[in-house]
């Protein structure tokens, strides 16, 4: 791959990433990790696809390393102004150190579907293929992290909602480690589907489980996966000596019931993801 091509796309790519991370410093570092896979790489279809997904995926897992944050200087570089309007007035409404505040309260998850969707007017199913999650996911993501940067508190209705959403996925859990596939099929809308990334595809999973029926059997009698918090939502995975080798995350439709499953193997976005075990006592 030419240099050429990567300097052609090198503004709209620092833009992206001073957004995310708040510092041009940080931005070269991840630009420079950029070129290094890029020149190790032949056969790139969509160039300007393949670098966003690139340096987006090395800011997240900054983000959820990074431990110490350097002041924001400017969200805005010049030259690179948002294309959305809407991500425009949230960003010059907040700037600087008070942006610093808002941003640190993000999940890292949600600071990239905020930037890329809000700032940048990504389509969620472009932001969704970017991160490597389904576009209902970077929704949910962008939805969360714009109420944080407006300042506007989660409506009680949501708050319901979410609270009504962990129970549901906590009994899903208990049944299928119960092996209760009546409960299973109870607690699954009749459309509902799991779709597997290409790595749990390897593992063995197939593309797509379909209807209440499979994805039931799937997880009927299932001990290995433990619950967890994923972004701060109830789900479940497999851990082997402490490290995440398949998250599962949940979708329930307006009626409450898990409408979409998310099986997620490919270690670069795990890496990404906050997923905290959660122990039976803090359960009950």
């Amino acid at each position: 791959m030419e240099l050429t091509d990567f300097d052609a796309e090198r503004p709209r790519l620092t833009a992206i990433v001073v957004r995310i991370l708040g510092s041009e410093a940080d931005a070269d570092d991840v630009l420079q990790e950029a070129w290094l896979r890029l020149s190790r790489t032949d056969a790139i279809d969509d160039l300007p696809a393949w670098l966003t997904t690139v340096v987006t995926r090395l800011c997240l897992d900054h983000l959820r390393r990074r431990r110490t944050r350097s002041v924001v200087e400017s969200m805005v570089p010049d030259g690179h102004a948002p294309t959305d309007p809407e991500g425009d007035t949230l960003l010059a409404e907040a700037t600087g150190d008070a942006m610093q505040i808002v941003l640190d309260a993000l999940a890292p998850a949600e600071r990239v579907a905020f930037v890329l969707h809000d700032v940048f007017g990504y389509p969620f199913d472009e932001v969704g293929a970017v991160m490597g999650r389904s576009s209902t996911a970077v929704r949910q993501l962008a939805s969360r992290a714009r109420r944080k940067v407006q300042g506007v508190p989660e409506p009680a209705a949501l708050q319901v909602a979410r609270a009504q959403s962990q129970r549901v996925v906590d009994a899903f859990l208990t049944a299928a480690r119960g092996g209760e596939l009546d409960t299973l099929l109870s607690l699954l809308a009749p459309d509902a589907v799991m779709r597997a990334d290409l790595v749990g595809q390897t593992m063995g999973s197939e593309s797509a489980y379909m209807g209440a029926a499979a994805v039931a059997a799937r997880f009927n009698g299932t001990r290995g996966a433990a619950p967890v918090t994923i972004d701060g939502e109830l789900g479940a995975a497999w851990i082997q000596a402490g490290s995440t080798k398949v998250a599962f995350v949940f979708h329930l439709n307006e009626a409450g019931l898990v409408h979409e499953v998310e099986l997620i193997a490919d270690p670069d976005v795990v890496a990404t993801m906050e997923i905290v075990r959660v122990r039976a006592k803090s359960r009950d």
